[in-house]
């Protein structure tokens, strides 16, 4: 009996971790010109000031509508990984807690508050390991660094250069750094884990409170993913922006550790330094969050119907 269920945990796992992928995927596809701004707020420092609808105009005159666009490929790569990775490790870790519990003849087997935070760091964790160089391929040819003259220079209607490949992108980066800048930035990534975790946190103890009183529909998982995310986005921030900056180090100059990044960003542009591109990313990320939630369940939803009907198709 025990092999039947662990397999039929094992099925549901993937199933989460499936529908996660793919709720990444449409959700960044929906808010990704949001990063492509924020981002290039975060590293390019001296502009960040401009207002939304200029940094918009700024690139669609010098890049087209596809600077908006600019390492899309990578992104929805590298979110589906991500998600795929984060959501299998959470339920694996969720499972184990569930389990326990039972064993331990507690009156509910849904998570704790304690055992939530757990989960979300081990999957976190995990995740940071093996997607970190996706993201800084990603974050280099969102923010690629351009020839002054030309920067300044095109004008409305001019063509554009032609934009860099993710995997010309990640081979001019290991062959002019060395591997090892794959994982440039993973120390602040890996204090970044608290994000998601006080995102799920967030979105798992209302989502608890919630199904007591009613069922939870992809509108009520839209809301709860949007507040979980804002809350955890609005504390994490600054780590956000060091983050990334760290991944373009190496591309602009000499590399710096975490602490030395921060130093620097208050030494040269005051605290208010680590909130540059603040507004777009908070959109974007309660957005994405609340979109992938929504998306999530239904995918889930979808992917278990299918592999019940898979099931009675192999029966008969």
């Amino acid at each position: 009996m025990a092999p039947t269920t662990t397999a039929a945990q094992q099925s549901d796992n993937v199933a989460h971790a499936l529908s996660g992928a793919g709720g990444g995927i449409l959700s960044m596809a929906l808010t990704y010109p949001l990063i492509t701004l924020s981002t290039r707020a975060q590293v390019e420092s001296k502009r960040a000031d401009s207002g939304f609808l200029d940094a918009v105009k700024r690139i669609v005159q010098r890049e087209g509508v596809t600077g908006l666009y600019a390492g899309l490929d990578s992104a929805l790569f590298g979110i589906s990984v991500t998600n795929f990775v984060y959501y299998y490790w959470y339920e694996w870790t969720r499972s184990g807690f569930e389990k326990a519990a039972v064993k331990a003849g507690r009156a509910s087997k849904k998570l704790t508050t304690i055992e939530s935070m757990i989960a979300g760091a081990l999957a976190g964790s995990a995740t940071v390991m093996l997607t970190n160089p996706i993201w800084v391929v990603n974050t280099r040819m969102t923010t690629r660094k351009r020839n002054k003259e030309t920067d300044e220079s095109i004008v409305l209607g001019a063509e554009a250069p032609k934009q860099p490949t993710t995997v010309g992108t990640l081979l001019a980066l290991i062959r002019e750094e060395g591997p090892q800048a794959l994982f440039s930035g993973v120390v602040p990534a890996l204090v970044l884990v608290i994000n998601p975790i006080l995102q799920y946190t967030i979105f798992e103890q209302l989502k608890n409170i919630l199904e007591k009183k009613k069922r939870i529909t992809p509108t009520v998982a839209f809301l709860l993913g949007a507040l979980g995310k804002l809350f955890a986005t609005s504390i994490t921030y600054p780590y956000i922006t060091v983050k990334s900056r760290m991944h373009v180090a190496g591309r602009d100059g000499g590399k710096e550790s975490m602490v030395e990044g921060m130093r620097r960003i208050i030494k040269e542009e005051g605290y208010v330094g680590f909130y540059k591109g603040i507004g777009p990313k908070v959109t974007q990320s309660v957005l994405t969050a609340a979109f992938l939630f929504a998306f999530k369940d239904v995918l889930y939803e979808q992917t278990i119907r299918l592999r019940r009907n898979a099931a009675k198709v192999a029966v008969k």
